[in-house]
């Protein structure tokens, strides 16, 4: 028998949170993250990383411990991830893996294995140059050439993304689908059990939306100077949703209006992408993020038995 694993994912503003630290609560466990901008260092308001309080006594991996202008990869996610549930496991608790990044899921619930690729600069730097000149778009059709199975859930804005793809078939020869594809033949060492929350689309948006004026007031602009100041080398912080419009407004490119019209805008389309991406998984079960935490609970524990 694998030892059992709980997977809890769903859009941004789902209530992913509540609903796993209650359920690491009554399960007596500990949560692993997996958020890709909730793994950085003083990014806390714009990633709605959980607080102290929120946490309510449940250990927390993979939060908080990369330094926002440092590279960091799938491939680094899923062997620090692995560690941790095996750290969990080994103490007779079955681990909890809670977010939103389907990527990062994805690598652990198909054991897929991510080539190393080295970081080339001056490649980059070429892509960045193309993007400016030639716009987005011209890379953005590059990459759909290339891969176009991965670019279906990336938008024609995530420039970080679209130039990943890129990046990856020139480093390896081989698309990230055609990777993915190879590696899923590796045998998954534990029994993952997902559940994905859902709710009606309007009630959503309309909890986005109020989360983005929340972080607004609780400081997003000035967590977002600070980055700016804190790091300077061009931090991974400033392509990352919600951080990157505040500093266009910083920056003069945007009014604060339509930076925070921006942001919810953007986030409203990224929760559409990451409900796509997690419909793609036929073992899902889905929960109502309507309902009470409890019931959802309630199908978790009969879903794991």
């Amino acid at each position: 028998m694998k030892p059992k694993v709980i997977v809890i994912c769903g859009p941004t503003a789902s209530g992913k949170t509540a609903l796993s630290i209650e359920l690491a609560k009554q399960l007596n466990t500990e949560i692993v993250s997996a958020d890709s901008m909730q793994i950085y260092k003083d990014m806390n308001i714009g990633s709605a990383k959980p607080t102290l309080r929120e946490m309510q006594g449940i250990k927390h991996y993979m939060l908080d411990f990369a330094s926002p202008d440092e590279r960091y990869s799938v491939a680094d996610y899923k062997k620090q991830a692995t560690i941790c549930i095996e750290e969990i496991v080994k103490k007779g608790k079955i681990p909890i893996v809670v977010g939103g990044t389907g990527l990062y899921i994805d690598s652990l619930i198909y054991n897929i294995e991510y080539d190393e690729i080295e970081y080339d600069e001056k490649y980059r730097k070429e892509l960045e140059e193309i993007a400016k000149n030639k716009g987005l778009d011209f890379l953005y059709d590059k990459a759909k050439e290339i891969d176009p199975e991965a670019i279906k859930s990336i938008s024609k804005n995530d420039k970080k993304r679209i130039i990943r793809i890129l990046e990856i078939y020139k480093a390896t020869g081989k698309n990230k689908t055609e990777q993915e594809i190879l590696s899923r033949k590796n045998e998954v060492p534990y029994d993952y059990k997902v559940f994905a929350i859902n709710m009606d689309r309007q009630v959503l948006y309309d909890r986005i939306n109020k989360r983005v004026d929340i972080m607004v007031e609780q400081g997003l602009i000035e967590e977002v100077k600070m980055i700016s100041e804190k790091y300077k080398k061009y931090p991974t912080a400033m392509q990352a949703l919600g951080y990157k419009e505040i500093k266009q407004y910083l920056d003069g490119n945007l009014t604060k209006e339509e930076a925070i019209e921006k942001i919810k805008q953007e986030t409203r389309r990224y929760a559409k992408r990451q409900l796509t991406w997690f419909r793609k998984n036929k073992q899902t079960i889905w929960l109502d993020g309507m309902q009470n935490i409890q019931n959802n609970i309630n199908i978790i524990l009969e879903g794991i038995n």
